[in-house]
């Protein structure tokens, strides 16, 4: 390899500079235990990190008002995954079809009885 001018050390493809043996390890290595993890597993994952993500913004703190229109957005984007991949998503549907309901009924208390789309029903 070449070294790059006023960068220290080799460069890989495209004049950038290589990383480093253990980065790349690490990044090897986290590849491979994702490869290994069921997709279901990590579609569930993604679920309840949109799940989190409404209640920050249906409850923010202090003296905030909760933001409807971007728990709206989270609740939606949850809907799609949970509803549209119900029969694939294994032991994560049920859990994942409860939480979504209690988050739906959030909503509405929040709201003042405004329920959120359910379109993907």
């Amino acid at each position: 390899m070449e070294e790059a001018p006023g960068t220290p050390g080799p460069v890989g493809p495209a004049g950038q500079p290589s990383p480093d043996p253990e980065l790349e390890a690490e990044l090897r290595r986290l590849r491979e235990e994702l490869a290994a993890t069921p997709v279901a597993d990590i579609v569930a994952n993604h679920a309840v990190g949109l799940w989190q993500l409404a209640i920050v913004h249906l409850a923010p703190e202090g003296d905030t008002p909760p933001h409807l229109e971007e728990a709206r957005f989270a609740i939606d984007a949850m809907a799609t995954l949970v509803e549209g991949l119900a029969d694939r998503l294994g032991d994560h549907e049920m859990p994942l079809r409860d939480a979504l309901a209690q988050l739906r009924l959030v909503f509405v208390q929040v709201s003042g009885g405004k329920a959120p789309d359910t379109e993907a029903e």
